[in-house]
């Protein structure tokens, strides 16, 4: 008898792969975050409201979509390291495209309470969509080696032991870059426990903060409209108003009339300090030399409006003066919005009673909301801001008065950025000014460290990692 060859099994028909809207959606997202350089709180807005539009999205899937492309972001490092481990080449050697799409799954398996035949399948089904079958298998059997650990369980596999390397430990396991881990930990001072507390912080998803401007909202109104299920004081700012999960500042009618606004606590509790300060003689001309995006300087101009003050905000760049604008307008005192050049400035010398800047910097101190920022700085970026930063301090303390009131203010607590440039900038010849102590200037807030200046910190207060320096001119 002949041999009769094998039968061939009937190839499986072809199955299109299921589109998921969330998924993709937060895909889309991490892509314009690193193909741009956007940041993931101004690229989701407006992909969930198109989502919302055309896909019939809900809450629930808003709500999915955001802790995706957040918690994914957040996370990066320590899923890059984890990632690395599962493949047999190095990550730079791994597609971009793929790389979101493994840690988006990485993030599901590890950093969430789905399933883990439901994250990879779901993952693989996205693979297909966003890359194409080949590369699905890829991430299929990266992901089925991810599922043999849980998150603590990979710690121990990729994180240098805290004994033989602290800070690249630190690294790892709580997804900071080394040189930051290193920089926040200078700052902050002490041992293991103040440090972990401190980036633990920075990977939490921060509250929505809402300030209710003097004289214009109340935050007995914000609750009232809010339902007290959905709504708390703030911690510290006696303006501001802390959101439940998952609520709408939009759909305040006070946020859309400029009455309110979202803003952190941290930043509210900046501007307060610097009203705060007793001054002797005039106290009419105020002076937000650094205004953009408008939040202090919306504030500072409702304050300034309750005395019969008037609030000039400066800002540099066009677009951003133009959200200054925005920030306020209904305001009820007189205000004037120009774009300007800080370090080279329109007015004349001694013309305000007070001063903010709030400098551009590094950022370090808003990690919890830019999750993106701590893998795009570089440590070169440090003193690479630190000539702005003294020209901005050094003619804000020109433009107030004898007797007049500066805040230095900036959202990082990198030493470079903070108490060493008000030092530098006090020691060179020019205007004389005394440091005044900013903290009796935050009442009731605990933790302030030994003064004048003021360093807030996220585990601490629960705000961004604010500095405040406070400043006199005597001469």
């Amino acid at each position: 008898m002949n041999e009769q060859s094998p039968r061939k099994r009937p190839a499986k028909p072809y199955r299109r792969p299921k589109k998921d809207p969330v998924r993709i959606l937060a895909f889309e997202a991490l892509r314009a975050v690193d193909e741009r350089d956007a940041y993931a709180n101004l690229v989701l807005p407006p992909l969930l409201r198109k989502a919302r539009e055309k896909e019939g999205f809900e809450p629930r899937d808003a709500a999915l979509a955001t802790e995706l492309v957040y918690g994914t972001l957040r996370r990066q490092g320590t899923y890059d390291a984890i990632i690395a481990s599962c493949v047999d080449r190095p990550l730079r050697e791994v597609d971009p495209p793929v790389l979101d799409v493994l840690s988006l799954g990485a993030h599901q398996l590890l950093g969430t309470r789905i399933p883990p035949h439901a994250a990879v399948s779901a993952t693989v089904e996205l693979a297909r969509v966003v890359l194409g079958d080949g590369r699905a298998k890829f991430v299929n059997a990266v992901l089925r080696r991810i599922t043999a650990h849980d998150l603590d369980g990979w710690l121990e596999k990729v994180a240098p032991p805290y004994e033989d390397d602290p800070e690249a430990h630190l690294a790892v396991v709580h997804s900071h870059p080394r040189w930051i881990v290193s920089a926040l930990w200078d700052a902050l001072g002490g041992g293991r426990a103040g440090i972990e507390d401190l980036l633990e912080a920075d990977n939490e998803r921060p509250e929505v903060t809402l300030v209710a401007r003097p004289g214009r909202a109340t935050t007995d109104e914000l609750v009232a409209v809010l339902g007290e299920d959905s709504a708390l004081p703030g911690r510290w700012s006696p303006h501001a108003v802390r959101l439940a999960e998952g609520g709408e500042p939009g759909a305040l009618e006070a946020v859309r009339e400029g009455r309110a606004g979202v803003q952190d606590e941290g930043s509210q509790l900046v501007a307060l300090a610097l009203a705060d300060v007793p001054l002797d003689g005039p106290d009419t001309r105020w002076l937000d030399g650094c205004a953009g995006p408008g939040g202090k300087a919306a504030l500072l101009g409702a304050l300034a409006a309750q005395r019969g003050a008037a609030l000039l905000a400066s800002e540099k760049q066009p677009h951003r003066a133009r959200l200054v604008e925005r920030a306020l307008t209904g305001n009820p005192g007189p205000y004037q919005v120009i774009a300007a050049d800080g370090t080279r400035p329109p007015w004349r010398e001694g013309s305000f009673d007070r001063v903010l800047v709030d400098v551009p910097c590094t950022g370090l101190g808003a990690l919890r909301r830019r999750p993106e920022a701590r893998w795009r700085r570089r440590p070169e970026d440090v003193p690479g801001f630190a000539p702005l930063q003294r020209d901005l301090l050094r003619e804000a303390l020109r433009a107030v008065r004898v007797g007049g009131v500066v805040g230095y203010a900036t959202c990082s607590p990198h030493p470079a950025e903070t108490k060493a440039v008000v030092d530098d900038v006090l020691k060179r010849e020019g205007v004389s000014a005394e440091w005044i102590d900013a903290r009796p200037h935050m009442q009731g807030v605990p933790a302030l460290g030994d003064g004048p200046d003021v360093q807030l910190w996220p585990h601490l207060h629960g705000t961004d990692a604010m500095y405040l320096a406070l400043l006199r001119r005597t001469a």
